[in-house]
């Protein structure tokens, strides 16, 4: 209770989630731009879905994600596993934020056992349906792309 009478809450604060799936015609998907570092060997329909900026690489790269029933995680959430290919030497990051409507970020999954460049396997957990930007760091080197996920 407060001084002034009135009762106290812990409860945590929360983020309010518009569960709608959002409209893909409004977003700003990125389209994949074919790069691959330099050097590796490119996997063959991969590197169609490849987008990189010449420190960082990601793929598969969709402009919409579409989860079928085996995508779909226990607590509702969305899975998709991207590969990335990193020549600055460090920790791969993974953070991301729904663009067209309030929801919780997005969690990622980086195991450890790659080394600290080249190849990396990574799980991205969507908490909803909607227009997602994804953004993956690694020291200075920074790589956004924007997909659109939605549950068939």
């Amino acid at each position: 209770m407060t001084p002034t009478g009135r009762p106290t809450s812990s409860a945590t604060p929360t983020v309010a989630v518009d569960a709608s799936p959002g409209d893909v015609a409004t977003c700003p998907v990125t389209h994949p731009n074919g790069a691959f570092p330099s050097g590796e060997e490119r996997p063959s329909a991969s590197s169609l879905l490849a987008l990189g900026n010449g420190q960082l690489w990601v793929v598969p790269i969709h402009e919409v994600f579409l989860a079928d029933a085996r995508s779909i995680e226990s607590d509702g959430s969305i899975g998709a596993k991207f590969g990335w290919w990193r020549i600055t030497p460090g920790t791969l990051t993974i953070s991301g934020r729904r663009l067209d409507a309030p929801a919780p970020p997005l969690r990622a999954s980086v195991p450890d056992g790659y080394g600290s460049s080249g190849f990396q396997t990574s799980g991205v957990f969507f908490p909803t349906e909607g227009c997602w930007e994804i953004t993956g760091t690694v020291g200075d080197a920074t790589l956004s792309f924007v997909t659109f996920v939605r549950r068939t």
